[in-house]
């Protein structure tokens, strides 16, 4: 059986181990242990396992265990004495497979971080998180490449699975905010536009806005928190029951069987929910002018007339890189899930919300593109 000796300094909390670090004997010291760790005031915790018997995965996991609970708490890194290099490679396995600490809210926390520590912080986890986007991205597209060499190797059947989800089943959806967005755009236009007997020219607005801006833009927006957030937790799912971790003893890519498919499919079905949902738009503010007693006809010249080809093609072009973004997003995300009941749905929030945020963002490098261009 296991035994622990608890000791404590001013400056360190020490744990001696002695006996059989196994399943069966960490039940015995694991209540000890935990509140030895509760009790401590650190700021470090040191473990001496010179004592112990028989030391097995289950030792390893409790002694990473006690490591991150001290992490938790702020305090310095735990120093571990008393193992051979394989026990301790072992355990430093185990500690970076794990889920980061989080931190030990009913414990000290010591010295109150300053407001610029604080927003170091975040800056910090913002760039590291940046930086794991981009090469997730990089990666991501030297599939992509490495597979045009050889299409046969795309798993084609999972691509359209996904396309029918992520574009078939949106055409409701789709179809409905459009068509509220062009009847609502042209109401409202309308009203102003009455005043100068020029209700004919909100045709044009409604055109432009559709096919330039609203239409690449609002369909994007629905496919973030359709198809990002059930990318997010497929992926989530999987890599929590360790299913991507048996592709990857198998000699499978996660890049290539698993998110490349989804990246695919959603690239080449934005575009063309883009354009149904401009069509909708359009026919949106028809409604509108009918009402008003102008002909339908009348509202089709003015839009055929006024929208060109460059607008169209403008607003495509959106469609290709807000469907990349869509779908790598919501992969990312999934593939970052980390342990816990709630892991998936954070997973899911945070594709959706990183998702219109990478949207927004380029929609506006968009916007001041075409305006230098002059487009």
């Amino acid at each position: 059986m296991a035994d622990l000796t608890v000791d404590h300094t001013d400056t360190l909390l020490f744990f001696a181990f002695s006996g059989r670090l196994d399943a069966a004997g960490i039940a015995d010291v694991w209540e000890k242990a935990g509140n030895g760790l509760r009790q401590g005031n650190g700021p470090a915790l040191a473990i001496d396992l010179s004592e112990v018997d028989y030391f097995d995965t289950a030792g390893a996991a409790f002694i990473a265990h006690l490591d991150k609970m001290a992490l938790g708490r702020n305090w310095d890194k735990t120093k571990i004495t008393g193992l051979d290099s394989a026990s301790t490679a072992l355990v430093e396995r185990i500690r970076k497979a794990g889920p980061e600490p989080s931190p030990d809210t009913t414990a000290p926390t010591g010295r109150a971080r300053s407001f610029v520590e604080k927003k170091g912080r975040s800056v910090a986890d913002f760039l590291y998180d940046a930086h794991t986007f981009i090469a997730f991205l990089g990666e991501i597209f030297w599939a992509f490449l490495s597979s045009l060499a050889h299409p046969g190797k795309i798993r084609w059947g999972e691509t359209l699975r996904v396309a029918e989800q992520a574009g078939a089943n949106a055409l409701p959806i789709v179809a409905l905010i459009s068509f509220i967005v062009g009847l609502v755009m042209a109401f409202q236009s309308a009203i102003p536009m009455k005043m100068f007997g020029a209700e004919i020219y909100v045709a044009n607005l409604v055109g432009i806005a559709m096919v330039r801006e609203l239409g690449p833009l609002m369909t994007a927006i629905v496919l973030a928190g359709r198809s990002a957030s059930a990318f997010a937790a497929e992926i989530g799912t999987m890599k929590i029951n360790e299913e991507l971790d048996a592709l990857t003893i198998m000699g499978l890519e996660p890049v290539r069987f698993l998110i490349l498919p989804r990246v695919i499919a959603s690239t080449l079905m934005t575009p063309l929910l883009t354009v149904f949902a401009i069509l909708v738009g359009i026919l949106g503010g028809a409604v509108v002018i009918l009402s008003l007693g102008h002909p339908f006809v009348a509202y089709y010249n003015q839009v055929v007339g006024f929208v060109s080809w460059g607008d169209f093609t403008g607003g495509i072009i959106k469609c290709f890189v807000f469907g990349i973004l869509i779908a790598a997003t919501g992969c990312i995300r999934g593939y970052q899930t980390s342990q816990g009941p709630s892991a998936v749905g954070e997973a899911a929030t945070r594709a959706v919300v990183s998702s219109i945020v990478l949207i927004a963002v380029f929609d506006g490098i968009f916007s001041i593109l075409y305006y230098m261009l002059g487009v």
